[in-house]
């Protein structure tokens, strides 16, 4: 017996050096980590389990019958964050580039299988050369397997990828599919075409950073969700999501004990934002004087930054917020926030996480760019996401909330539970300036004095139809607070709202504009 464990425990060394010593050199020397201690760094120390360590590809040809290494250049198995269990894979650089073939993919699907049928959240550390060529059609049909379990486990437990390394062609479906995608600076790419065949195809000349870096995929694609400037800050950003996140969709978000008083008085809340409506402020500003112990994780900061949306809690509960960033665009509405904010929205209802939405944006970005972009259709995403959000919806306009713009930010009209504003609020088609422009635009052009006319105008119709207090009166707003007020009546909200019941309409899935 002696034996036979010395010889597995020979194996199992082998395995575990992946691609060999000097590989692994030529990775640390690119400042990368391997597989094996990827995972050790995301787990909890000592609960990694494997699962498949000895896996070999089948395929011959191309040299392909020469080795057979151990893994097949992917790393799977348990573990657990924070105490809770996760499923993991890490495609293992060393090992034939991490490329996909056959095995390696059936190694990523079966960890798949087990994470959807035990409920449990998937991580995927992505640092592949991609499909692998030597196994042709069998390296596609991988890839297919992986897509397709991405989707039949979406909104059923969370998915997370990790990139650290390369990740191209078809290898970007499966992340794009996912939950949220993070990207280390410098060393991750994702594209789908690589420079070389753009050179040859449009001429243009770009290298990898620039085609798909993570800073391209943060900010101006939106394909990165987080992103960090090495990979142990990376790893601890997917911990800290991990922490808002419940492990399926039949099981509420992890709750802590607040050290926070649920009733304290937020009156710097008034200083914060100004009573000028033209004046910016950071709404981060706002979130962070209202949530536990200052604490917002922010999603997707670099991208549409016009709307911010992210991870919070109010008396030791997850809860989604989306907030229009006033300091940035003034907190319009455009084709980029309305995506970013309609799939965080799907997102956190999937999840049973309650959502909390803070209003003070003048409409919808206006001009040509946007209208032949589609802001039409975009703009109607995030209208199908509140409405179909069953979720608790809470709202609290902090200024203003104009034409559409007020309908698409958790309205009472789309289903909102509670709808609050503070006593400075504008609700209204328009602003005051603009709609007196437009409704007194002959009385003001014969005016004697038309600045002070204006201004008189201005003041009236604010006053009469613009105030908070007439939307109160109709029921749209469920109460006008004061801002000190805030954080007390949002938590007394979600309270009252936590055994929320609302049926669907029966139907496989509705069709949500593209």
């Amino acid at each position: 017996m002696s034996v036979v464990i010395s010889h597995l425990e020979t194996i199992r060394a082998e395995a575990q050096l992946g691609g060999g010593e000097s590989r692994i050199a030529r990775q640390h020397a690119k400042g990368k980590r391997t597989a094996r201690e990827r995972v050790e760094a995301l787990l909890d120390p000592g609960t990694f389990c494997e699962i498949g360590m000895f896996a070999t590809h089948r395929a011959t040809g191309f040299e392909m019958e020469r080795a057979h290494p151990w893994g097949d250049g992917v790393v799977t198995g348990q573990g657990k964050i924070a105490g809770r269990p996760v499923y993991v894979f890490a495609q293992d650089f060393t090992v034939l580039g991490g490329s996909v073939g056959e095995a390696h993919g059936r190694k990523i699907t079966r960890v798949m299988d087990l994470a959807y049928q035990n409920g449990v959240p998937l991580i995927g550390i992505n640092d592949s050369g991609g499909a692998r060529i030597q196994e042709g059609v069998d390296a596609l049909a991988a890839y297919g397997d992986i897509f397709y379990r991405n989707v039949r486990a979406s909104g059923v437990i969370p998915q997370i990828s990790v990139i650290l390394g390369p990740c191209a062609g078809g290898a970007v479906y499966s992340p794009a599919i996912t939950d949220f995608v993070f990207m280390v600076e410098q060393q991750a790419h994702m594209f789908i075409t690589g420079p070389e065949v753009i050179k040859a195809v449009t001429h243009e000349e770009l290298d990898f950073e620039s085609l798909g870096g993570a800073e391209v995929h943060s900010s101006r694609s939106g394909v990165a969700h987080f992103t960090a400037p090495d990979e142990e800050a990376l790893l601890a950003q997917v911990r800290w999501l991990l922490s808002y996140l419940p492990p399926n969709n039949l099981t509420p978000p992890p709750a802590i004990t607040p050290t926070d008083d649920p009733y304290r008085s937020t009156p710097e809340l008034a200083e914060i934002v100004p009573a000028n409506s033209q004046q910016p402020y950071d709404v981060r500003a706002v979130i962070e004087t209202l949530v536990d112990d200052g604490e917002f994780l922010e999603v997707q900061s670099e991208y549409a930054q016009n709307l911010s949306v992210g991870f919070a809690r109010l008396n030791g509960e997850t809860i989604g917020i989306v907030a229009n960033q006033a300091d940035h665009l003034a907190g319009v509405l455009d084709i980029n926030a309305s995506d970013k904010g309609a799939r965080f929205i799907r997102f956190c209802d999937a999840f049973h996480i309650p959502l909390v939405t803070l209003v003070d944006t003048p409409g919808f970005l206006p001009g040509t760019d946007q209208e032949h972009g589609g802001v039409i259709r975009h703009g109607a995403k995030m209208i199908y996401a509140y409405a179909e959000a069953t979720v608790p919806k809470i709202s609290l306009i902090l200024r203003k909330a104009y034409g559409g713009a007020y309908i698409v930010m958790s309205s009472k009209h789309l289903g909102g539970d509670l709808n609050f504003a503070w006593p400075g609020a504008e609700l209204a088609v328009m602003g005051p300036e603009g709609a007196v422009k437009i409704i007194y635009r002959k009385e003001l052009a014969t005016a004697a004095e038309p600045a002070a006319r204006q201004a008189e105008l201005t003041h009236s119709y604010r006053e009469e139809l613009a105030n908070p207090f007439i939307a109160a009166s109709r029921g749209y707003l469920d109460d006008v607070i004061a801002p000190a007020e805030s954080r007390a009546r949002l938590i007394m909200a979600l309270e009252s709202l936590r055994e929320k019941r609302q049926s669907q309409p029966k139907r496989k899935h509705g069709n949500i504009p593209l």
